[in-house]
């Protein structure tokens, strides 16, 4: 039995589990999202006993006497501050990482009301954001701060209109606070929950792929295959993607996926997954460009390993060259750079009448329509797609 606090809340739960799934899940406090799930990103950010933690990596069973406090719990007062100065500031995007942000800053503030920059910086360190760039956010801090510390009054919002005006997102709140839904913060009543089970190889041929012992399961709904997948590709250009790797087919990368098993309750899927039996050929991986673009390289394609050649041309580079003061020649390689990915990837669906409407967190609505309607090989009209913030 372990006995703590959530939010000035008594709790008692007898099984030990992570903090993200008791609060996500069993509290149904989703302010607290989940993003790398190795306590790396901060966005499950909640605070122990007046110290900041993560609580994907925390277990109940590290609770007992102690006292949690997320997003949802703190005061209206605080509420009102932090969704003003980071509205304020621009910090608010995608929304993903705030609650977690305005977590940190709150740890911060608490033990330091006037801080420095370094100060919030430091006390940021652990919390990625993907969209901002920080500035904003370590500015909608420092505002917080001021507020705090002078007892500024929330001013009310600007919302003329007219140009130049200094206009909040009208999603500020809703994204500071935690309460607006991502796909993975749906729950509905009789859920059940999809895990793929992914290639354990990058390149190799599936030789036989048994869900016999997954149905058998108990808690298991169904365990699905490519034989199950009315038309199985996909893809926005071409559609060469497979959505499970049938029998006889070769992986490309470890995250290919090989069957789908469905259960009345999450915390079964990894159970039943491990009952999915696969045999594999492993093959030579295709790892390098340039190698892949040899006449001898194995072709990952039918059609080969180039999807598509275009030549760009623009005025004359040897005459340019030739008429330059300065000429440097050297081999410059940058990284492979992206956003940091947060989110989940994660979808929820349901049949309404002969509609299959589906909620992610995609931006590509109408691309999920087309490529969704002709997996399942139903009107695209039956597809409706709902991007979630």
């Amino acid at each position: 039995m372990y006995r703590f606090q959530v939010n000035g809340t008594q709790h008692e739960v007898q099984e030990d589990q992570r903090l993200i799934d008791f609060l996500r899940a069993d509290l149904k406090l989703t302010g607290t999202k989940e993003g790398c799930s190795a306590g790396a990103c901060g966005t499950c950010t909640v605070i122990i006993d007046g110290k900041k933690a993560k609580a994907c990596v925390t277990k109940l069973s590290q609770l007992d006497g102690k006292s949690v406090v997320t997003i949802e719990g703190l005061s209206e007062r605080e509420k009102a501050v932090y969704t003003y100065a980071f509205g304020e500031c621009g910090a608010v995007q995608c929304g993903f990482c705030i609650p977690g942000m305005i977590i940190s800053a709150k740890v911060l503030i608490d033990e330091n009301n006037d801080p420095t920059p370094d100060d919030v910086k430091k006390a940021i360190l652990g919390n990625i954001c993907r969209c901002t760039g920080y500035v904003k956010i370590e500015e909608g801090i420092m505002l917080a701060a001021k507020m705090f510390r002078e007892n500024l009054p929330v001013p009310e919002k600007d919302t003329n209109g007219n140009v130049g005006a200094r206009l909040h997102r009208v999603d500020a709140e809703e994204k500071a606070l935690g309460t607006g839904q991502y796909a993975d913060d749906i729950h509905m009543d009789g859920m059940i929950y999809a895990k793929a089970l992914r290639s354990k190889y990058p390149r190799a041929r599936v030789d036989r792929v048994d869900v016999s012992k997954a149905l058998a399961h108990p808690k298991c709904v169904t365990a699905l295959t490519a034989k199950d997948v009315p038309f199985n590709k996909t893809g926005h250009l071409v559609p060469d993607w497979d959505v499970l790797i049938a029998e006889g087919d070769n992986t490309r990368y470890v995250g290919d996926a090989i069957a789908l098993v469905a259960t009345t309750e999450k915390k079964y899927l990894d159970e039943v997954l491990a009952l999915v039996e696969v045999d594999y050929t492993e093959l030579e991986p295709v790892v390098d460009p340039l190698e892949a673009l040899k006449p001898d390289a194995p072709q990952l394609h039918p059609n080969g390993n180039v999807l598509s050649r275009q030549t760009l041309s623009r005025g004359d580079v040897d005459k340019a060259i030739a008429e330059a003061a300065f000429v440097v020649t050297n081999h410059y390689s940058t990284p492979q750079t992206d956003h940091a990915f947060m989110e989940p990837e994660c979808a929820v669906a349901y049949r309404e009448g002969d509609v299959i409407h589906l909620h992610s967190g995609s931006q590509n609505v109408y691309d999920d329509r087309h490529e969704v309607s002709r997996m399942l090989g139903i009107p695209e009209e039956s597809v409706k797609v709902h991007s979630m913030l």
